[in-house]
């Protein structure tokens, strides 16, 4: 990735990717863009049951809060593949990242963390579920999501030549 003309691209993982990864998704979309920083971006559940479906209602209604239409996102399973496509995979939770752990190819070039290990004082911790409870839980991950994407951006933007 010493590359400069290399775009650096992002996979965000969830249980189902309806919920947490497509804001996750949505909020890197954003801050990559208001920096001028092209990138790849996507999201995807290591459940299948959702495979094809929309983001849950209320992540929708969450994401048109902040100006971000996400009803065109479809939700995916991560595959092999994607650790070769992929510079970073970033899992919302410990669960999700001991699955990709299990997942990754041998020699996956792919970095993969706990999205909340790029929040300063979050380091370690899962972004909570929001799927059982009301409006406010995707409030919350909004707002988590949000930090971490900003982070994330001004890392990468540190790290060009």
């Amino acid at each position: 990735m010493s590359d400069p003309a290399h775009i650096p691209s992002v996979l965000f993982v969830c249980l189902g990717n309806i919920c947490r990864s497509p804001l996750a998704e949505a909020a890197l979309r954003r801050a990559a863009q208001d920096a001028g920083l092209d990138m790849e971006i996507d999201s995807a559940g290591t459940g299948s049951w959702h495979v094809g479906k929309g983001p849950d209602p209320r992540s929708i209604a969450e994401a048109l809060r902040h100006g971000i239409d996400i009803s065109g996102y479809r939700a995916r399973q991560v595959g092999k593949a994607d650790f070769d496509r992929f510079d970073y995979i970033i899992a919302l939770d410990a669960s999700n990242l001991a699955n990709l752990e299990r997942l990754a190819p041998a020699r996956s070039p792919a970095r993969l963390s706990l999205l909340l290990d790029h929040v300063a004082g979050l380091e370690g911790q899962d972004v909570d579920d929001p799927y059982y409870g009301g409006p406010e839980g995707f409030e919350t991950t909004w707002e988590q999501v949000s930090a971490a994407a900003r982070n994330l951006v001004t890392g990468l933007l540190g790290r060009r030549p």
